[in-house]
């Protein structure tokens, strides 16, 4: 009885292993990469920088999912230097225009449907 015992846990225990060892699922696949403009990968770094932190890769994280979320570019820019929530804003000293609007351009770049400029 005890080797019955023991061979039906070890025979669950196999099983269990092995089922982790098939070809991996693959989930829904990435888009063709992005072809961005000087300006767009001077605004992804700036982006890695400062706001990939709370929104990684554009999506959600400590903030909200920016990544498919078309706004006019005004808009972006007036969250960027106002804050909204527990957003900060971030200021002249902090981003300078031209790297405010590189950083717009970038989101705009991600989006499946731009917002105006």
């Amino acid at each position: 009885m005890k080797a019955t015992g023991c061979l039906l846990v070890l025979t669950t225990l196999a099983a269990l292993g092995s089922s982790g060892c098939g070809p991996a699922r693959r989930g829904v696949p990435f888009g063709p990469p992005l072809h961005l403009t000087e300006r767009q990968k001077q605004g992804q770094v700036l982006f890695m920088r400062e706001c990939n932190g709370c929104h990684p890769g554009g999506a959600g994280g400590l903030g909200p999912g920016i990544a498919n979320k078309p706004l006019p570019g005004f808009a972006m820019r007036t969250q960027i230097r106002k804050g909204v929530g527990a957003m900060p804003a971030f200021t002249e000293q902090m981003l300078g225009d031209a790297e405010v609007d590189a950083i717009v351009d970038y989101l705009n770049a991600l989006q499946e449907t731009p917002g105006p400029l």
